[in-house]
């Protein structure tokens, strides 16, 4: 029986374009278009604009591979958060800071990879990944003062910038709140009220963040010639347990106190519920104010005064200083502070 009778034969796979193809569709040679793929400087714009439209009519894909091997570059570039997952999704700022960051980079050819450390096996596992250079650059949150990382990066030569900074000495690009600033004015907007007994919930003393919001408390202390009193102090972590478990011991050491900063929204909410717990109205017995301005913030009953701080702009601005920084190595390294500003609420 003949073909004709069978139908028409099989067709193969389709075979994809090839940079030969793109070349002689935009009448160009080889290299040019080679030269447009990785953008080389070094191109007519008359002839860029012929490639990239010959690439659009043949639907070419270039081999990310090869291009690889050409330029250096990965197009992608990590965000390492030293963190379990659970503080990773229970904490507001980490998805707003990777909300900033994927906003940044959505124009971009890069691909974004969230790397977690929760271990030294992990931070180990993680210096050889990056010593193989598998990412362009690195963007690091919630950094504490002796994490290695850092210095590991510095070391290796990778752009890299950092949410928050290990002291004010940070050779390191960063990118962070003014920490010192926005506390003092929530203690200031406390004894404003007429509160004489203010405590404070702490973050992690080994972040500087958590050490600068606490400056801020003592600094708006001192200036309204108020003592610095150790036993009105509570050392928490940001997360909603050490918020409860340190607004009890607060309670234990100062039943008579009348006013809590806590150095973190989530820290504050449960501060919130502790109080009422223990009959203490808020705010007529005791204030409360907490740092962030998230969610969180405006869903408490009452709803909680608390000092913004902008966490997706943070995390625009730190991808933006990363991609200035793998596009022109040599850059000098930026550090950026951004405003914060104090939201009254009920409950202060």
């Amino acid at each position: 029986m003949s073909r004709a009778a069978d139908g028409p034969a099989p067709r193969g796979p389709a075979r994809l374009p090839t940079l030969e193809a793109v070349a002689e569709r935009a009448g160009v040679g080889r290299g040019t278009v080679s030269r447009v793929i990785n953008d080389s400087p070094r191109v007519s714009e008359r002839a860029k604009a012929a490639v990239q439209q010959a690439i659009s009519e043949l639907g070419y894909v270039p081999n990310r591979a090869a291009r690889t091997l050409v330029t250096r570059r990965t197009d992608s570039v990590a965000l390492v958060v030293p963190e379990a997952e659970t503080r990773l999704f229970s904490e507001p700022y980490f998805s707003e800071i990777i909300r900033g960051v994927a906003a940044e980079l959505s124009d971009t050819n890069m691909q974004l990879l969230l790397i977690l450390v929760r271990t030294d096996q992990e931070r180990d596992r993680l210096a050889d990944y990056l010593g193989a250079h598998r990412v362009d650059g690195v963007l690091m949150v919630s950094v504490h003062s002796d994490d290695p990382l850092p210095d590991l990066l510095e070391r290796l030569g990778i752009p890299a910038v950092l949410g928050g900074r290990r002291s004010d000495l940070e050779p390191l690009s960063y990118v962070h709140s003014d920490n010192l600033g926005g506390a003092r004015t929530a203690v200031r907007h406390l004894l404003s009220r007429g509160c004489a007994k203010v405590a404070t919930i702490t973050g992690p003393l080994d972040m500087e963040v958590a050490r600068a919001r606490l400056d801020g408390y003592r600094r708006a202390l001192e200036e309204a010639g108020l003592p610095y009193r150790e036993e009105l102090v509570g050392l928490g972590d940001f997360t909603e347990t050490a918020g409860h478990r340190v607004m009890g011991e607060l309670l234990e050491r100062c039943p008579d106190l009348d006013a809590v900063f806590a150095a973190s929204d989530l820290m504050a909410a449960a501060a919130m519920r502790v109080l009422r717990q223990a009959g203490r109205r808020v705010p007529e017995d005791v204030a409360v104010v907490g740092f962030d301005d998230s969610a969180i913030a405006r869903h408490t009953d009452p709803p909680m005064t608390s000092v913004r701080q902008p966490t997706e702009e943070m995390g625009r601005v730190m991808a933006r200083l990363l991609l200035d920084q793998i596009a022109a190595p040599e850059r000098t390294h930026q550090q950026i502070a951004l405003a914060t500003d104090l939201v009254v609420r009920t409950s202060a």
